[in-house]
């Protein structure tokens, strides 16, 4: 009977310090660029565009698959960067539990 109840405490401490660290991780910012940093996108930890920033120099008509090229890189760059952050945290979170490989947790 203890250890189950040693588990339900282990249990709820997990669930507690996942909830915080899925709020930290949403109010994260995090910065990709592309074009040697003419083009800047900032992305939030859910994964939404927050602000993008483009130099004026790539402001040309005839250059503008270039420009939509180093958009998409960008941003791809920022959210590959916040998922990188998420996997981090979930694995300095879970650090010795018996997870099964491949389980993702709540976010």
């Amino acid at each position: 009977m203890r250890d189950v109840m040693g588990l339900m405490k282990q249990a709820q401490a997990m669930q507690a310090k996942l909830g915080e660290a899925q709020a930290e991780l949403e109010r994260l910012e995090v910065e990709g660029q592309s074009g040697g940093g003419l083009v800047k996108a900032i992305v939030t930890g859910k994964g939404e565009l927050k602000s993008l920033t483009i130099d004026p120099s790539l402001m040309v008509a005839d250059e503008k698959e270039i420009l939509e090229d180093l958009i998409v890189t960008a941003h791809e760059e920022a959210r590959k960067k916040v998922e990188r952050q998420k996997e981090e945290k979930m694995k300095a979170l879970t650090a010795g539990l018996p997870l099964p490989p491949g389980m993702k947790l709540p976010f």
